[in-house]
């Protein structure tokens, strides 16, 4: 592993949220409120000072129970978030697969919406004409290809998402449960598609809540629960501790 740079640096990250407690039943009321500082709320740190090294070409899996703070922390990586404290370096052009329709818009066809993705993650428009058909034939949705994203299902959404992301040919992939809305068939070629990124020395982080998948694509894997890492190691072990967490009547072997 010494031989590898790092691709992803973590560095005592938190991310806190204000959550306000009463709502108000209209906008001037909040405003008066908050003008008398009137307002009720607390604060939440979704992710605690988490750290954590990636080497590039390790696919790391981050698993959890819901509100374990994966998508919060995939989401500080992505630079969607900037963190309350801490640090992130990346080396590398990411590509987030992170929500569904992210970075899409609705009124505009794939087709247009394949351009502007590209060209809101750096390529030129030549660039992006030149692996049009390209991604077409990955997503592989026909003739909604020409029709507005929101026609779309959101299988639909997963294929054309993850077939722009893997063809601008990003060096770090991030994966947060989009796979999961597609059907058998495409998840197989979705796979079959990251093995390639692996191979090709790519950095992928990857999010599921199917334990079979993790332990079988990942060789390395973190485990978070209330913000925290409370396991980082080997996808089987981890696997087993999260098996555990979500029922405690699994005995973890020694």
């Amino acid at each position: 592993m010494s031989s590898r740079h790092v691709a992803v640096d973590v560095e005592n990250v938190t991310q806190r949220f204000r959550i306000i407690q009463e709502r108000p039943d209209t906008l001037r009321e909040l405003f008066s409120n908050f003008l008398r500082h009137d307002v009720s709320y607390h604060d939440i740190d979704a992710v605690k000072q988490v750290s954590l090294q990636v080497y590039s070409g390790q696919m790391l899996g981050l698993i959890g129970r819901n509100g374990s703070g994966k998508s919060t922390l995939l989401k500080i990586i992505a630079g969607v978030y900037k963190p309350t404290a801490g640090r992130v370096h990346i080396t590398g052009k990411v590509a987030p697969l992170i929500e569904l329709g992210a970075g899409f818009h609705s009124e505009l066809t794939g087709r247009e919406n394949i351009l502007i993705n590209g060209l809101l993650m750096g390529y030129s428009k030549a660039q992006m004409l030149e692996r049009e058909q390209r991604i077409i034939d990955f997503a592989d949705i026909g003739e909604f290809i020409d029709s507005p994203i929101k026609q779309y299902s959101s299988g639909m959404y997963t294929r054309l998402a993850f077939s722009i992301a893997t063809e601008v040919d990003p060096e770090i992939l991030i994966v947060d449960e989009i796979l999961s809305v597609g059907d058998a068939g495409f998840q197989h070629k979705s796979f079959a598609r990251i093995q390639d990124f692996r191979r090709a020395g790519k950095t992928i982080l990857f999010v599921s809540h199917s334990m079979a998948m993790v332990t079988t694509h990942c060789d390395r894997v973190v485990l978070l629960d209330g913000g925290s890492v409370i396991a980082d190691g080997e996808p089987s072990e981890v696997a087993a501790l999260y098996e555990a967490l979500v029922n405690p009547q699994v005995e973890v072997a020694q």
